[in-house]
C-alpha cells in the first residue's frame, strides 16, 4: 500500500476559497441590512396610508351625515309644500265653477 499523503487542495486555493466565503457573508449581511431598511420604509408608509384612509373614513362620515340631514330637510320641505298645494286644490274643488 501506498502510505503517502495525497494533497486535494492547495493552501492558496483554500485560503482563497475561505476569503470568497468571507465577502460573500459580507454581502449578504448588506443585503439583509437593506431589505431590513427596505421593509421598515413599507411599514412606515404602510403606516401612513392607514393613517390617511382613517381620515378619509371620517371625512366621508361626516359628508354623509351632512347629506343625510340635508336630504330629511328637503323631505320634509316638500313634504309641507305638497300638503299646501293639496290644501289648495282641495279648496278649489269646493268652490263652484260658475
Amino acid at each position: 500500500m501506498d502510505d503517502r499523503r495525497v494533497v486535494l487542495y492547495h493552501p492558496r486555493y483554500v485560503a482563497a476559497f475561505r476569503n470568497l466565503l468571507a465577502e460573500a457573508k459580507n454581502d449578504l449581511h448588506a443585503v439583509h441590512e437593506r431589505h431590513v431598511a427596505e421593509h421598515e420604509r413599507y411599514v412606515a408608509e404602510l403606516a401612513d396610508l392607514h393613517r390617511e384612509v382613517v381620515e378619509l373614513r371620517e371625512i366621508m362620515q361626516l359628508i354623509v351625515g351632512t347629506l343625510r340631514t340635508q336630504a330629511e330637510s328637503d323631505v320634509a320641505t316638500l313634504r309641507r309644500q305638497l300638503e299646501t298645494a293639496l290644501a289648495r286644490i282641495e279648496r278649489d274643488q269646493q268652490k263652484p265653477l260658475h
